[in-house]
């Protein structure tokens, strides 16, 4: 299916205004404009926050009394046990907390649920495991905001229960000592979107202060917390939570001290992954070098290694353990090509991909630590929400699913009005999970997509790139791109410009470059200026591209490249079609362009 290219609307107006009084480019005016910044103070903000600009902790709702009580545990000498999650964000909000503890001369444990075993969040048999263990105090991150029943259980059992958490939670909370949530009813926090990770930072920062008796912490404290802000935004960027507000502080902040202080195990895998030659850290190296690494260490095994990695002092340790994630992540990519290839023929031997509302594929076999990933790469193919459900090795037992949504439709209450047919879910309104007993697969296949159906129109179930504009390669010198660098950290809620160009040819055709030949490298020329593009998972362009000297659209995001100290501007190119459609006018669904 054909994407629809749309060019954003400009304000013409206010775009000369911000350039005036900001004292900004036109094309960063521009760009700044689209995001919503439309004053000087605002660009200043925007371009420049510092962690001064950060809340107060003691905002967060939950935070004073929980500082207070693990501290006091601490002090007392009492078992405190982090229980953190299998994902990245999870992993850095545990290690995050171990590594405040530890700095307090404490000797905190921690527990990572195992992703195939026991499945996602606090569970009732894991806590009865740490009290037997003569566990104290538990403290959740990035979890146990749902756990009304393991609340009730902790106290039963004698345990202190501190559950801090950033996801959706339910009609009733926890009776939980204390919980520590951006978004809590009645909280004050001004901003709610914080990841379990950043959670955790501003937790550790209270108990910080509190522990220096002064908002000037001890020295080793200090960089403790230096350190847990660049875990803080390796976790932003891994949840995939937006880049605006506070989290666009903590990244812009935070990707400094990773690479400064992230320890011998950031350190390993920066150089495994090739980045180590980088003058700087930039949020597209965490979201797909370093992030994928740590999470495959959940995905294909046990996320204990990644927590391990992240807190050891250790070089030789680190080295071994930033080796076995690498390794993983090979065997993560090799798995998730064949399911794809499974799920994409199930798709389209048994449904309609092109005009269903959603998507609901399940088979034995399936990985569960992928499924998630194949499910966010069918969203990208076809732009409606997908269900990639992994059921048990037989009959009768239950099952695993992965969802990814679409802008529009908020899976997670998708999700709710399934409820009846599921034996659990929960996750954010773009990404959720379920379990869910083997025979009901069907007729939650048939409730799910009735109820996106109703919601998701089908004039919205096209694929649609936003573009920021139009523009020439000659524009795009080095100088340029560097200034429109300046709006990174590029994420979600802050994409990297999307822009287009029209009548650009190949110089010559087009390769597959990289180990996996799925990356095609070309030169496009433009009015006698050449340039570079790169585009990733393309290669299946090969066979429609046009000829070298025949024009086409071609939609890309502008990049720097730095490669042995060398910066040069580069295009990503993300789609292009023929010559003769306007750029904004839709394709005929049978003229289908093999950039679409």
């Amino acid at each position: 299916m054909p994407k629809r290219w749309r060019i954003r609307p400009h304000d013409p107006a206010a775009i000369a205004a911000l350039e005036r009084s900001a004292g900004v480019p036109g094309v960063m005016a521009a760009l700044l404009v689209a995001r919503g910044v439309t004053d000087a103070a605002a660009v200043k903000a925007f371009l420049a926050g510092t962690l001064a600009d950060l809340h107060d902790p003691e905002l967060l709702p939950g935070v004073p009394e929980a500082a207070d009580r693990i501290l006091a545990a601490a002090r007392a000498g009492r078992r405190i046990v982090i229980h953190g999650d299998y994902d990245a964000d999870g992993m850095s909000a545990t290690a995050i907390l171990v590594s405040c503890l530890e700095a307090l001369d404490a000797r905190p444990t921690w527990y990572v649920p195992d992703r195939f075993e026991e499945g996602y969040g606090l569970k009732s048999a894991s806590l009865e495991t740490l009290a037997k263990d003569g566990a104290d105090l538990v403290v959740t991150v990035d979890c146990g905001i749902r756990s009304l029943a393991e609340a009730v259980r902790a106290r039963e059992l004698g345990l202190g229960l501190i559950v801090t958490d950033h996801h959706e939670f339910g009609a009733e909370l926890p009776a939980a000592d204390v919980l520590v949530h951006p978004r809590l009813p009645g909280g004050m926090y001004p901003f709610g979107d914080l990841c379990g990770a950043a959670v955790a930072f501003k937790l550790a920062w209270a108990i910080a202060t509190r522990a220096s008796n002064a908002k000037q912490v001890t020295p080793r404290l200090r960089e403790m917390l230096l350190r847990a802000i660049g875990l803080a935004a390796l976790g932003t960027i891994t949840d995939v939570m937006p880049l605006v507000g506070e989290n666009r502080i903590l990244v812009r902040q935070g990707l400094a001290c990773l690479r400064e202080k992230g320890g011998p195990g950031i350190d390993k895998l920066v150089e495994l992954t090739g980045i180590a030659d980088k003058s700087a850290l930039d949020s597209e190296d965490v979201a797909f070098k370093i992030g994928p690494r740590l999470n495959a260490a959940g995905r294909m095994d046990h996320a204990g290694h990644g927590v391990e990695l992240l807190v050891t002092p250790d070089a030789a340790r680190a080295a071994s353990l930033a080796a076995w994630l690498h390794e993983r992540n090979a065997e993560r990519e090799g798995v998730e090509r064949g399911l794809q290839l499974a799920a994409t023929k199930q798709a389209r031997e048994h449904y309609d991909p092109e005009r269903d509302a959603a998507l609901v594929l399940a088979d034995r076999g399936w990985h569960k630590g992928v499924i998630g990933i194949v499910a966010g790469r069918l969203v990208d193919r076809w732009h409606r929400p997908i269900v990639m459900i992994a059921r048990g090795a037989h009959e009768g037992c239950s099952a695993t699913g992965s969802v990814r949504g679409v802008p529009g439709v908020d899976v997670q209450d998708v999700l709710a009005s399934c409820a009846h047919l599921l034996v659990a879910c929960g996750g954010h309104a773009a990404a959720a999970g379920l379990t869910i007993e083997d025979h009901n697969i069907d007729a939650f296949r048939a409730a799910f997509v009735a109820e996106v159906d109703r919601r998701l129109p089908p004039e919205a179930r096209r694929p649609q790139l936003m573009l920021d504009g139009e523009t020439s390669l000659a524009a795009l010198t080095r100088e340029a791109v560097e200034q429109i660098e300046r709006l990174a950290p590029f994420g979600q809620g802050n994409r990297r410009p999307l822009l287009c160009a029209s009548g650009v040819t190949l110089a010559e055709p087009a390769r597959a470059i990289g180990a996996s030949g799925k990356t095609l490298a070309m030169q496009l020329t433009q009015h006698g200026t050449k340039m570079r593009g790169v585009a990733f998972g393309a290669a299946e362009w090969l066979a429609h591209l046009p000829p070298p000297g025949q024009p086409f659209h071609v939609a890309f995001r502008p990049k720097i490249n730095e490669y042995r100290g060398r910066r040069s501007a580069e295009l990503e190119v993300v789609d292009w079609r023929p010559d003769g459609v306007p750029v904004d006018s839709d394709l005929p669904d049978l003229a289908v362009p093999a950039g679409a």
